[in-house]
C-alpha cells in the first residue's frame, strides 16, 4: 500500500495510506474483488476489472507485494547469478531471460560475481535468499577457480546455463559441439585441406566444447590438426592470432570461436595482404547483428540466445509451480550455419 497524497500534513499528522477497502468503496465492489484484481486472479468480468483499476489509479493505490508474497509464499522474482556481462552470449541471454520473465509476470534480480569461486557462488545464493527470489538461473560460462564443477546449495530451484553439470542439475545450453561441427565441415566441404582454429578462453565451457568438436571433425576426416591459437573472445586477441596465421602459407581456412575474434582476423589478414575469402576463408560463431556488416560479411554459426533465455525461464517456472522440477538433464538449443561471403573454395 502507499500513502494517499504523499507528504506530511500541517500539524505533524501523516496522511492515511490508501487501503484495499478505500479502493473497494470507490469502485463499488467488495474487498475480495479488489484482491482478485490486484493479484491478477481470474473470475472478475472485464468491466468490473477496469472499474477497480480506475479506482486504484485515482487513489494512487499500489498492492503491497511483500505482504502478498508472505501470504502466498511466492515473490514473483527470479534471481540471475553470472560471472560477466561483457560477453555477447551472457548479455543477450540475460536480456532474453528478463524479457520472458516479464511476460510471465516475473521480475529478475541480478547478482554478478567478480571472482568465480565456490565460496562466491554460495555467497550469491545466500544473498538471493535474503532478496527473496523464487528460483535462480546461474550462467556459469567459466569453470570455478577452486573446484572442477559447481556445487549449488541443496533444495533450491535452480537452472544452470552453459555448463556440463547436466548429471546433477537442470541445464540449458546452445548445442556448441554441433555448431562447431557445422563450421568445420563447411570449410572441409569447400575443399580446404584442414582448418585452423582460434579458441575461446581455456576456462570457458563453450570454448572448450567448440575446440573439442573442431578437433574431432578433423580427426574423423583424417585431416591434420593444426596447433590451436588461444584467444579471449576479444577482437584484439583475434587480431593477434591473425597476424600469426597470415605467416602460415598453408593456412587457407580458419574457424574462430566467436565473431569478435573473427573480426580481428579479418583486419589482420587485410593488413598482411591475405584476401578473405580468396586466400583465407573465415567462419565465426554467435551471429552477432554486426556480423552481416563485416567486410566481407561473415559466415558464422547462429546461436538462438532468445530461445535459451525462454527455456531457462520456463524450466524455472516449472520448478516454482510444481514445487519439484524437471530433475537433472541438459536441454540443448540447436544452432545453424549462416552462409555469407567470408568463405570460398581454396585457390586452385
Amino acid at each position: 500500500m502507499v500513502e494517499r497524497g504523499g507528504s506530511d500534513v500541517p500539524g505533524g499528522r501523516r496522511k492515511q495510506r490508501v487501503s484495499m477497502a478505500d479502493v473497494a468503496q470507490l469502485a463499488g465492489v467488495s474487498s475480495q474483488t479488489v484482491s482478485r484484481v490486484a493479484n491478477g486472479q481470474p473470475g472478475v468480468i472485464d468491466s468490473t476489472r477496469e472499474q477497480v483499476l480506475a479506482a486504484m489509479r485515482e487513489l494512487g493505490y499500489r498492492p503491497n507485494s511483500a505482504a502478498r508474497a508472505l501470504r502466498y509464499g511466492q515473490f514473483n522474482t527470479i534471481g540471475v547469478i553470472l560471472f560477466s556481462l561483457s560477453s555477447t552470449g551472457n548479455s543477450r541471454t540475460v536480456e532474453a531471460i528478463a524479457t520472458h520473465a516479464a511476460a510471465e509476470g516475473y521480475a529478475i534480480t541480478l547478482i554478478p560475481i567478480d571472482v568465480p569461486t565456490q565460496d562466491n557462488v554460495l555467497g550469491a545464493f545466500t544473498r538471493m535468499g535474503e532478496l527473496a527470489v523464487d528460483a535462480v538461473i546461474v550462467i556459469m560460462e567459466i569453470r570455478l577457480l577452486d573446484a572442477g564443477t559447481v556445487q549449488l546449495p541443496p533444495g533450491v530451484h535452480a537452472v544452470v546455463v552453459d555448463s556440463d553439470a547436466g548429471d546433477r542439475y537442470t541445464v540449458v545450453d546452445t548445442d556448441q559441439a554441433d555448431g562447431a561441427r557445422q563450421a568445420v565441415e563447411h570449410l572441409l566441404d569447400l575443399g580446404h585441406r584442414t582448418v585452423w582454429h582460434v579458441t575461446g578462453p581455456q576456462t570457458s565451457f563453450s570454448g572448450q566444447r567448440r575446440t573439442q568438436a573442431w578437433r574431432e571433425v578433423l580427426a574423423e576426416a583424417g585431416r591434420p590438426v593444426p596447433p590451436p591459437l588461444h584467444g579471449d573472445w576479444s577482437a584484439e586477441s583475434g587480431y593477434t592470432a591473425g597476424l600469426a596465421l597470415a605467416e602460415q602459407p598453408d593456412c587457407t581456412a580458419v574457424f574462430a570461436a566467436n565473431d569478435q575474434m573473427a573480426l580481428g582476423l579479418l583486419r589482420a589478414f587485410h593488413e598482411r595482404g591475405r584476401a578473405v575469402p580468396d586466400d583465407i576463408s573465415v567462419v565465426g560463431f554467435d551471429d552477432i547483428p554486426e556480423a552481416a556488416f563485416f567486410v566481407p560479411p561473415l559466415t558464422t554459426v547462429h546461436q538462438d540466445f532468445a530461445e535459451v533465455g525462454h527455456r531457462c525461464v520456463q524450466k524455472a517456472l516449472q520448478q516454482i509451480r510444481t514445487r519439484d522440477g524437471s530433475g537433472p538433464g541438459t536441454d540443448l538449443v540447436p544452432t545453424r550455419l549462416v552462409l555469407r561471403q567470408s568463405t570460398a573454395p581454396p585457390r586452385g
